[in-house]
């Protein structure tokens, strides 16, 4: 740690290991100077099949906080130091007494609609400044990173597993690295989500790249999809959170016509919500046959179908899951 500088020689240090994600090691690191949170990317991902990733992309999820920062400065964490070359970093502890992870208080019943438009203000103001500033393209030239830990595992792998609807999934990456327009987070979920005093705070970056703002709503809009599943007894409170999100997001667009990142958004959406059962990173909580299948059939049926419209894509997710029986928590 004396080479991020949170301690210096002979200084005692207590390494804690935290819960994470499937890309990264991450300690809660207690030294003499306070405390602070220390990640460290990992080659290979935490997941059954075999999905490796550079490490050097913590490089570029630091460079992300510091942007975000001089934009929404409530909505990241401060950066304490960092070792790029060895894919560490540190930043600021924020304490989950006050900053609980948004996912936690989706799954217990905490499913505020105000948490999910201040995401969506938060993300789409960060969106909006960095369309507008001509150092991000070069500064976050990442394809050969956000590719292989995005597009692939997603779409590309989907696709490998539902032949028939190749086309249509092909197209999704296609059309992704077609709209160079604005820096992306590449991993807007609840998982990343800190619900602070202050409002939303976003962690994990390390997908940072500059191109297509849809896929950073598309993604976040996914997982409030997949939630009522896993909490089928509050199913239309996160759908109220899905109309809050994208609704305070497409207000804000003033980069490009907000019916065009629409449409783009609707359109991935589905590839997203069909990769969470047969991508390469399926969503843990979602066990059964039988909600794997209605995950299918909706994606299924608007890859085949696509609409501009994400409150089709809504609608349809409704309509399927109003309909069938309803497992209890």
């Amino acid at each position: 740690m004396e080479r991020i500088g949170l301690v210096v020689p002979g200084e005692p240090l207590s390494l804690e290991p935290l819960a994470g994600g499937v890309s990264s090691d991450i300690f809660k690191a207690v030294t003499p100077r306070g405390t602070a949170c220390v990640k460290r990317a990992l080659p290979k991902l935490k997941v059954a099949a075999d999905w490796q990733a550079p490490v050097e992309r913590n490089r570029w999820e630091v460079e992300w906080m510091r942007v975000a920062a001089a934009i929404e400065p409530a909505a990241v964490p401060a950066i304490l130091g960092e070792a790029p070359e060895e894919g560490l970093f540190a930043m600021a502890y924020l304490d989950p007494e006050r900053h609980p992870v948004w996912k936690a208080q989706l799954r217990d019943g905490v499913i505020d609609p105000a948490v999910a438009r201040e995401v969506g203000r938060r993300l789409a103001h960060i969106h909006a400044r960095t369309a507008a500033d001509p150092s991000i393209p070069e500064r976050f030239a990442t394809d050969h990173i956000f590719v292989p830990i995005r597009l692939e595992p997603y779409l590309a792998a989907t696709a490998r597993a539902h032949p028939d609807l190749a086309a249509p999934l092909e197209q999704l990456i296609a059309t992704t690295l077609g709209h160079r327009l604005a820096l992306v987070h590449g991993d807007v979920s609840p998982k990343n989500i800190l619900v602070g005093p202050d409002g939303p705070v976003f962690l994990d970056a390390e997908c940072a790249w500059f191109g297509d703002p849809a896929f950073d709503l598309a993604f976040c809009l996914n997982h409030l999809l997949l939630k009522c599943l896993w909490r089928p007894q509050w199913w239309p409170r996160y759908l109220d959170c899905f109309a809050a999100l994208q609704g305070t997001y497409l207000g804000r667009v003033d980069w490009e016509p907000r019916e065009a990142i629409e449409a783009r958004v609707a359109r991935l959406l589905p590839g997203l919500f069909l990769a969470r059962v047969d991508g390469k990173s399926p969503a843990e909580y979602i066990t059964t046959d039988a909600d794997r299948d209605k995950v299918r059939r909706v994606a299924r049926n608007l890859l085949a179908h696509p609409t501009d419209r994400l409150s089709h894509v809504s609608e349809s997710w409704r309509a399927e899951i109003g309909t069938h029986p309803r497992r209890t928590a």
